[in-house]
């Protein structure tokens, strides 16, 4: 299989502040708003290269959306931060009909998403945004794997004229990803095999690369493809990849109503049927520990994605 080295841990929120930074210097036009997060959502770095350009909206999410739709009106680009939990169900009713009704070329960029958000808890993890932004028309998802995908994802997001859901996260991962342009809709087929399809998604896609080492050890080749845009999904390399190896495994840091292994699912079953395993949180809220006891404990790190591979292929 094709090796992918880890050149640092890094955290996919500072990869948005990278990205955006580079966004508002190649156009003018790129505004940031937070409510109160700009630290935590690494926005340092364009605020103080662009102080004209940043807005401090304090802790008033609802506010905040609908002065982006208002700036996106005037043909500005806005990208407004907060932790997902706090800009996607508290904010809904503004989202959906101020965004994306109105298809205004607003960006939500969420950080501190899924489990692996960790100490802070059920009240601050989410495991339900995906789901919540999938269902609304003209919205695009973008959940990144890594420091340098999140950092070309968000660069992409300020050129795509229209919404977009921009999902990363606090913890520090692997950064293993080619520093290359990202292209909205596109599977990136990670290593190619024939046994059993991995589609993974967000932090899960090293997790995936993990799993897929250790089933090579075990002489079984598994495909692994980065979902990096769920929304819209590669439905001719999900459904490619699913009739070539015949068994499909899905894993998200996300719960299983309304997320990417639904998604897969619904595809497959209406096209190519295959046997699928899921690896996400079920229908479960989060709890208080650190990202890599909370992705044992919910059954959603390296080693359960290869539990799942082997048991998927048993029902070819």
């Amino acid at each position: 299989m094709k090796k992918y080295t880890d050149k640092g841990k890094k955290d996919t929120r500072s990869g948005f502040g990278a990205g955006l930074y580079e966004a508002g210097k190649a156009d003018a036009n790129v505004v940031a708003l937070t409510a109160d997060l700009k630290g935590s959502l690494k926005m340092e770095a364009f605020a103080d290269a662009f102080p004209e350009r940043y807005y401090e909206c304090g802790i008033a999410e609802a506010n905040m959306v609908g002065a982006a739709a208002g700036l996106a009106i005037g043909g500005k680009i806005p990208f407004v931060g907060s932790f997902a939990e706090f800009v996607t169900g508290r904010v809904y009713d503004q989202i959906r009909m101020e965004v994306c009704y109105g298809e205004t070329n607003v960006k939500i960029a969420s950080s501190h998403a899924g489990i692996t958000l960790g100490e802070d808890g059920a009240t601050h993890q989410t495991m339900e945004d995906i789901a919540l932004m999938r269902a609304l028309p003209n919205m695009v998802v973008i959940n990144p794997c890594d420091w340098t995908q999140t950092k070309n994802a968000t660069i992409a997001a300020a050129k795509f004229n229209g919404p977009v859901y921009l999902r990363f996260g606090r913890p520090k991962v692997a950064d293993f990803m080619p520093d290359e342009p990202f292209e909205i809709g596109k599977a990136y087929v990670l290593n190619e095999g024939k046994d059993v399809t991995i589609f993974a998604t967000g932090h899960m896609v090293w997790e995936a690369l993990q799993a897929a080492e250790a089933l090579e050890a075990e002489g079984i080749c598994a495909e692994v493809i980065d979902i990096a845009t769920i929304k819209p999904l590669d439905t001719e390399a999900v459904i490619a990849s699913a009739v070539k190896t015949g068994a499909v495994v899905v894993a998200e840091e996300h719960n299983m109503a309304g997320g990417l292994g639904e998604l897969i699912a619904g595809v497959l079953a209406s096209t190519s049927p295959k046997p699928i395993e899921y690896v996400n949180g079920k229908d479960q809220f989060g709890q208080s520990g650190t990202p890599a006891e909370l992705l044992a404990a919910y059954g959603m790190d390296a080693a359960h994605i290869a539990q799942a591979a082997k048991k998927v292929m048993e029902r070819k």
